[in-house]
């Protein structure tokens, strides 16, 4: 069974309405909390930076000061007690004991050729350990000769010396007064302690100095190779803008930074930075997680729903094939239900609703029901060229005193039971000849070939009609050869067909309550009296003129009397069927009339047994003849 295309499966349905409710929902959660998260984070960062950035530049200003103070102590000794005094000695060994980070403590004193250092005190242990050479302060301080003016001039500055050391050295100018000359002082220290309190992490903490030199940062190679900060925009900012703090996010080299600064002693600042994406990582990494975890549940929804879909489909599919087969003219289906829900129940009340029309089927023309059903057959009558079946079983009322005769009580079911069997034969031969069973009347059949739908022509529909009655007469004597001659309870039958072809008026026809598809016109009038000739004229299949032209030539027939009939002024022909030309079986109406053991007919008719409808023609001296020749009325 084929079906259109769906356009809008309800798995598809399902499938797109549960993802967007997933998509939305798990995309409004995920983006509400990283908004609040994310804005809860942004100010837990800002608040650590600058925590961070605070407690780094109180651990720099407070070793810088240290250093300073230190060493403000040692040079104030000496001048008490002397340069050259063992005091002296043993104060500066003690100094160094206690200050192993100091390198050199100079004094410097501005003349009028320049520099010149009146006091030095060396770190001997320092020198050794990093295996340098003394003589890298004097050319140091040669180097720095403004640094020293400055500092004679009241200024106190850090320069990063690495360069010349080649190890993490700082030195520290400040002003000096000795001997009520101005001096300046020059300590050179290692940064190594700064460096370690400064730490590591995702925060990363550096000192520079007025003009943008790294003093302390966690990559040595910056500090060794003298790398001057000046050049960044917010280095720059920093150093322009006079807040002596400051926790901002600016943007450099195409990324995102808090930064959060504190200008100390010195005039150095310590920076302290974290790059955004650092911040929001652990937001970024979650909203990935839920975005694969959306990911996962939506496939897992979709499997679901495909599955599910699947219970609702696959029935509803099921439903719409038997619909196809309802409307094909198969009432009889067989449909059990899958489930408990309401497919099941819409799938078990198809079923009765099947079974119903099966039964209604029987009650009427299935044929007719289907094509009416499809809209083929509209309400109102339409002319057809059509040829007229009717039937009747000889004897009846003689075989149906006889079962009451044998069954007594139950002869009412068996007579159903024996007509029905009859019936079923009957309606099998105008079926398979593409006929329609108008309807039952009595123990008589009536059908008709062209009226519902043709085979293509009149001639095509008389044909059929012809062939039909043949088919009935060999299904009859198949049935009646396994009945018992003589059996009143189970009795042979034999029928008389008459068949009329002519223009009738075909269409629905009743009440509101109740319709059914017929035929009426003169020609369905002929058909049945053409019927009732077979038994006076000793035939089993009788033709009119009309339905002969049409077909006759492809059959074996002989012509009988014409017939009068009622409301006719000229007689019609008559023709008994004897078989199908070419076909095996009886060739004349004698050999038939032997094979179903049917008597020839009286020389003489009785013109008063019935209602004269019609007269058996007579010859032009109008005297009475035989009816196997002419003459008689009936």
């Amino acid at each position: 069974m084929s079906f259109d295309k769906i356009e809008r499966p309800i798995g598809a349905k399902l499938i797109i309405i549960m993802t967007a409710l997933i998509l939305l929902s798990l995309g409004a959660i995920t983006i509400l909390v990283s908004a609040l998260v994310s804005n809860d984070i942004r100010i837990t960062a800002e608040d650590n930076n600058y925590t961070i950035n605070r407690r780094s530049a109180y651990e720099a200003e407070n070793y810088l000061t240290m250093v300073r103070s230190n060493t403000l102590v040692l040079l104030d000794t000496l001048n008490a007690a002397g340069s050259a005094s063992p005091v002296a000695r043993l104060a500066s060994d003690f100094f160094y004991e206690r200050n192993q980070q100091i390198a050199f403590i100079g004094v410097v004193r501005q003349n009028a050729g320049g520099f010149n250092l009146i006091r030095s005190l060396v770190n001997d242990r320092f020198f050794l350990s990093n295996e340098l050479d003394y003589s890298v302060t004097a050319a140091f301080l040669s180097a720095y000769d403004k640094e020293l003016e400055r500092s004679c001039a009241g200024e106190t500055l850090i320069v990063n010396a690495a360069p010349l050391f080649g190890s993490p050295v700082l030195a520290l100018f400040f002003p000096w007064q000795e001997t009520g000359e101005e001096n300046a002082a020059v300590v050179f220290f290692s940064s190594n302690s700064l460096t370690e309190n400064f730490g590591t992490g995702a925060n990363l903490s550096y000192m520079i100095n007025s003009d943008g030199d790294y003093l302390v940062h966690s990559d040595y190679e910056l500090i060794r190779a003298g790398v001057n900060a000046a050049s960044s925009s917010f280095v720059s900012e920093v150093l322009e803008n006079p807040a002596s703090n400051l926790q901002t996010l600016y943007r450099e080299d195409g990324k995102r930074y808090f930064g959060a600064y504190r200008k100390i002693w010195a005039s150095s600042v310590v920076i302290t930075i974290i790059p955004y994406d650092v911040v929001f990582e652990g937001i970024v990494t979650t909203t990935r997680r839920n975005i694969f975890l959306t990911g996962a549940v939506l496939f897992i929804t979709i499997i679901f729903i495909w599955f599910f879909s699947k219970t609702v489909s696959v029935p509803l599919k099921t439903l719409a094939a038997a619909a196809a087969q309802i409307e094909g003219g198969n009432f009889e289906l067989h449909l059990t239900p899958k489930t408990k829900d309401e497919v099941g129940y819409l799938t078990k009340s198809f079923q009765k609703m099947s079974s119903a029309l099966g039964i209604f089927g029987r009650f009427t023309n299935r044929e007719i029901a289907v094509r009416a059903m499809r809209g083929e057959i509209k309400p109102g009558g339409l002319p057809k060229h059509a040829t007229i079946f009717f039937s009747d079983i000889r004897g009846f009322t003689e075989k149906s005193e006889n079962f009451t005769k044998v069954f007594g009580d139950q002869a009412s079911d068996k007579i159903v039971f024996w007509l029905n069997e009859y019936f079923t034969k009957m309606v099998d031969c105008v079926e398979k000849t593409g006929g329609v069973v108008d309807k039952f009347i009595g123990d008589a059949v009536m059908a008709h070939w062209g009226t519902a739908y043709s085979a293509g022509s009149p001639s095509e529909d008389a044909f059929n009609g012809i062939r039909a009655s043949i088919m009935m007469r060999d299904s009859l004597i198949e049935l009646n050869a396994k009945r018992a001659i003589g059996d009143t309870g189970n009795p042979s039958i034999q029928i008389g067909c008459g068949l009329n072809s002519g223009i009738v008026t075909a269409g629905q026809l009743g009440s509101e309550q109740r319709m059914e598809y017929t035929v009426i016109g003169d020609p369905v009038n002929l058909a049945s009296r053409t019927e009732a000739l077979n038994k006076p004229l000793g035939t089993d299949i009788l033709i009119t003129e009309d339905t002969y032209n049409l077909a006759g030539e492809r059959f074996i027939t002989e012509e009988m009397p014409s017939v009068t009939v009622k409301g006719k002024e000229k007689p019609v022909r008559i023709f008994a069927v004897v078989n199908l030309k070419g076909a095996e079986g009886p060739q004349t109406l004698a050999e038939l009339r032997n094979l179903l053991g049917i008597k020839p007919p009286d020389t003489d008719v009785d013109l008063d047994s019935e209602e004269k409808k019609y007269k058996i023609g007579s010859d032009s001296e109008g005297n009475a003849g035989s009816a196997g020749n002419a003459g008689s009325s009936v």
